[in-house]
């Protein structure tokens, strides 16, 4: 099931201001660097853990509805269901009213009986579901743990930046970061 991000977290769980803190750096001339670091950190420990952040919105396109009626984002925790469509053979689209779905947070699942659904008219993206995933608003909703893996990343990629000697390696991560973020995996079968 494909999904592509819509809409991105309006800030990033460490602010610029704490990531320096964490470095030590007292300069200016860095900003623009750790900025992109702390995204990129972000953006790492999210694909690891398959968990949004901060709130954001992610499309989920599919070709049917699922025979046991049960949809299971790859991306979480899964806060709301925004829209749902459904395209006819001329692709247009039909809204589905999003109360026709049960949303269970703890499983991160959404569901309907399938019997209730209309069948897509195309058979190759026939559907689209957008819904609302992550811990909450605000870097305070972020677990600890996760934020201190990004502060640590941010710093390994800050420290590690400069060109690499031939035959010299830097760990892309290091493996505390792997052991915090462990907890927070979403793992698939």
């Amino acid at each position: 099931m494909p999904a592509f991000l819509l809409t991105a977290p309006p800030v990033e769980p460490l602010s610029l201001a704490d990531a320096k803190s964490f470095l030590r750096v007292e300069h200016d001339a860095d900003d623009a660097i750790i900025a992109s670091l702390v995204s990129a950190a972000r953006n790492h420990v999210e694909a690891l853990t398959r968990c949004a952040l901060i709130a954001q919105t992610w499309r989920l396109v599919l070709d049917r509805w699922p025979d046991g009626g049960r949809i299971a984002p790859r991306i979480g925790p899964l806060r709301a269901l925004a829209a749902v469509r459904v395209f006819n053979a001329a692709g247009v689209a039909s809204a589905i009213d999003p109360e026709t779905f049960v949303i269970h947070r703890a499983a991160g699942v959404i569901a309907a009986p399938g019997w209730s659904l209309p069948p897509p008219g195309r058979s190759i993206a026939g559907i689209e579901i957008d819904i609302d995933v992550g811990f909450g608003e605000a870097a305070s909703d972020v677990p600890p743990i996760l934020l201190q893996a990004i502060r640590i990343l941010v710093a390994h990629w800050y420290e590690n930046r400069g060109l690499i000697a031939i035959g010299q390696t830097v760990a892309m991560m290091p493996a505390s970061v792997n052991a915090m973020i462990s907890s927070h995996r979403v793992l698939s079968l």
